[in-house]
């Protein structure tokens, strides 16, 4: 891999910590005699602290934020009068005239009004779900991603539960409004994932790579969304992780589908490190459960995740690093094979992720990351009969990537700032065995290196006590395109009443093309960055447990990739030069108010989308988009029963797929009945959850699409097809989950945690 922006990702991940460190006044200069301290505290006109307010003397360096008491000290060495600004967003800044040089100053008393720019209740929700314990906004909870039947405790399952997604079963990804699985993309504590879900093959679902109790919320934007987010063509799920562990706990996984995990987690006063190992083989499971394509599935994993509070203001280190080795056999379906054609899956994969965040001076915070990513798959596929084949392929992806964010909350009474740079080095390589005729031959190597930099600059503006907005723009360079671009991003928000709400948004949203493509098409001079324009409107209604969201969208695109199907390796079949659009309207209700015990959502979205990309002769709808989703998802606690029970109902239209000649068939929709339990309980006072899951209930025999011959039968003109099916009728497994040394005691009168 090139090399030349690895200094400067290091360098920005480095810088602000840097910066921040001096600006602090040294300490030997504060024990000088002739400093003064200042002390005090910030409360709400309701009297509760407020922390990480801005506390700084006008015109110097000297200050510092609140903790979360709402306290605040520090040392200054000015003398004479001078002036102490107070300033946190959605609160009328104070100025306090202060006498320096005097000896101790203590200000414990200060009251900060609210001002008509809060935020706090008119949020931009154009495009955005938001799973989350702090936010009123939130559509879903971090519990819901682990209690969602169906789900598996996958994030990407959860979420397909939501509107404009639709379902593909033989893949296990997000597709989100007419886009392809390549454009949603993953960001963890702000760095995009390269990586995010678990290698796999069509027809055996991938998961994602990230457990849900990772995190302490997820924003799953479905359009619209901000400028700090980028090479998303459709939408993005933003994910951010805890931050120190609450308590010292072991724990204990067992999984009937043939897994042992076992979990640490340390608690210290300023830090935490949590760590987990895992192992699964599922071969004694399809000893119960025959399998009709799924051959043999072993997977090794841990991970280690360290937190530090840093400084006295609310700073925060971390550290998360996770390695795991996979192996996965499949009878993929296929025309001429019995039985399905035989594929074998190797999975290596490697990333660590750190990140700093801190208050610095004047109002301003950081937030820095660095992320590294290495993804090893060896693909062995079965050959048969002369003709020469592709058996063997070697892909290898190393990239590094690294951001830094300024934001400063107290730059104006009515609005906020936040800049950044990132930048991405990339190695993509492919290797790859034809077999010819009994004999083998290495096909020419193919490989690009990547270098990408970005910029942005985004603002939160109040600009009546009901009209707030987001301008923000957004720049990219790609050196492999050899191009780079700008996209402005807008969204508003108007509060009709204390429960209801209309949103819009607009924006243009760049990705690079996906490196299958770019493999070949690298050298192309007509590629350019593949483009979507999105415009959203958005009415949503929140009325205390019960929230009501209906969102009409419209998506165009252009400058998608296409290339002549004959010609696959030839540079120049490649061109920028597809369009397509998706349009829709998407409806979500959630009510945890009408019956005790009971939450449930419905959510449905209406699609409307055509498209022509890669090797498409002509515009049409694409094979993984279905034109009407529908998901009901209940739960149920029975507390004198210590249980909590699921069920969720998925439906989607008939999906299209083409034959070889383009001509189209339907598959029939997709139905399904997924439920679980989980019964909380205590062994020798341990808490313990006890977990059932059943998926496809029913065992409907779903099809996700069809695969074709080479070439047409001696009848006619029709080709000859296998259906693309589930591995199994259905999943059924068991987990019991037991926590050991909890300081709290177990609590089984409450759903599980």
């Amino acid at each position: 891999m090139k090399t030349s922006l690895l200094p400067l990702l290091l360098l920005l991940s480095i810088a602000p910590a840097a910066l921040h460190a001096q600006t602090a006044p040294p300490a030997k200069a504060l024990s000088h005699s002739a400093t003064q301290s200042l002390t005090g505290t910030v409360r709400d006109g309701a009297g509760q602290p407020l922390p990480g307010v801005n506390v700084f003397l006008k015109g110097s360096f000297d200050g510092v934020s609140t903790d979360s008491l709402g306290w605040f000290g520090f040392d200054t060495r000015l003398t004479g009068a001078h002036t102490l600004v107070v300033a946190y967003i959605g609160y009328e800044p104070q100025e306090l005239p202060v006498l320096l040089g005097q000896g101790p100053l203590a200000l414990p008393n200060i009251r900060l009004k609210a001002s008509r720019a809060a935020l706090g209740d008119v949020v931009v929700t154009a495009g955005a779900f938001e799973a989350s314990d702090e936010k009123r906004s939130s559509a879903l909870k971090p519990l819901d991603i682990l209690t969602t039947a169906g789900a598996l405790a996958d994030v990407a399952g959860a979420l397909n539960t939501l509107p404009g997604t639709s379902r593909n079963g033989e893949e296990g990804k997000l597709f989100v409004r007419g886009g392809a699985a390549g454009e949603t993309k993953q960001f963890l504590d702000g760095l995009a994932l390269q990586s995010p879900y678990s290698a796999n093959v069509g027809g055996a679902p991938a998961r994602g790579r990230f457990a849900p109790t990772l995190f302490k919320g997820t924003i799953f934007s479905t359009g619209g969304y901000s400028a700090e987010y980028g090479q998303a063509l459709s939408a993005a799920v933003i994910l951010n992780s805890t931050d120190l562990a609450p308590e010292t706990q072991t724990g204990i996984t067992l999984l009937s589908l043939g897994s042992l995990g076992v979990s640490r987690t340390q608690r210290w006063e300023r830090a935490s490190l949590a760590v987990t190992g895992d192992y699964m083989n599922m071969r004694p499971y399809f000893g119960v459960v025959p399998q009709q394509l799924l051959t043999a599935h072993e997977t090794m994993s841990s991970s280690a995740a360290y937190r530090q509070r840093t400084g006295a203001n609310g700073g925060m280190f971390k550290a998360y690093g996770a390695v795991s080795r996979a192996h996965t056999g499949v009878r993929t379906p296929a025309v001429g094979w019995e039985n399905g054609q035989p594929v074998d899956l190797r999975n290596n994969n490697a990333y660590l992720n750190t990140s700093f965040r801190s208050y610095l001076r004047g109002g301003w915070s950081v937030n820095t990351g660095l992320a590294a990513t290495r993804d090893e798959q060896a693909l062995n596929l079965g050959v048969q009969g002369s003709a020469p084949a592709i058996n063997k392929v070697r892909e290898l992806e190393q990239s590094l990537v690294g951001r830094v964010v300024l934001t400063n909350d107290s730059v104006g009474t009515y609005w906020n700032l936040k800049v950044g740079v990132e930048g991405l080095g990339q190695h993509v390589a492919q290797d790859a065995r034809q077999l010819a005729e009994g004999q083998p031959a290495d096909l020419p190597r193919r490989a690009f290196d990547e270098q990408r930099a970005a910029g942005f600059a985004e603002a939160n503006i109040s600009f009546t006590s009901q009209l707030a907005g987001r301008v923000g723009g957004r720049a990219e360079y790609s050196a492999v395109l050899g191009r780079w671009n700008a996209a402005p991003r807008l969204a508003l928000a108007y509060q009709l009443d204390a429960d209801n709400q209309l949103s819009a948004a607009f924006g243009h949203f760049y990705q690079t093309p996906a490196n299958d493509l770019l493999l070949s098409g690298q050298r192309s001079p007509g590629l350019r960055f593949e483009r979507a324009d999105h415009y959203l409107l958005t009415y949503q209604r929140l009325n205390g447990s019960r929230t009501l969201r209906v969102e009409g969208y419209y998506k165009d695109y252009r400058h998608l990739l296409r290339f002549d199907a004959a010609r696959p390796y030839a540079p120049g079949a490649y061109q920028s030069t597809g369009s397509g659009y998706a349009r829709g309207v998407d409806f979500f209700w959630r009510d945890r108010k009408s019956l005790p015990g009971l939450d449930y959502w419905v959510s449905y979205g209406l699609l409307d989308t055509r498209r022509q990309q890669r090797t498409d002769p002509a515009v049409a709808t694409p094979t993984f988009a279905s034109r009407h989703n529908l998901s009901v998802v209940g739960k149920y606690w029975f507390g004198k029963l210590h249980t909590l029970v699921g069920a969720t109902v998925n439906y989607s239209s008939s999906r299209l797929s083409y034959d070889p000649g383009f001509r189209a068939y339907r598959t029939p929709s997709y139905q399904e009945l997924s439920l679980n339990l989980s019964y909380v309980t205590t062994i020798q006072k341990h808490y313990t959850v006890l977990h059932l899951s059943c998926s496809n209930l029913l065992g409907r025999a779903n099809v996700f699409g069809y695969r074709y011959g080479a070439a047409p039968t001696e009848q006619g003109q029709a080709y000859e097809r296998v259906p693309v099916l589930p591995s199994a009728p259905r999943m059924v497994f068991a987990v019991l989950m037991v926590s050991i040394n909890k300081a709290r005691p177990a609590d089984t009168s409450v759903a599980p945690e």
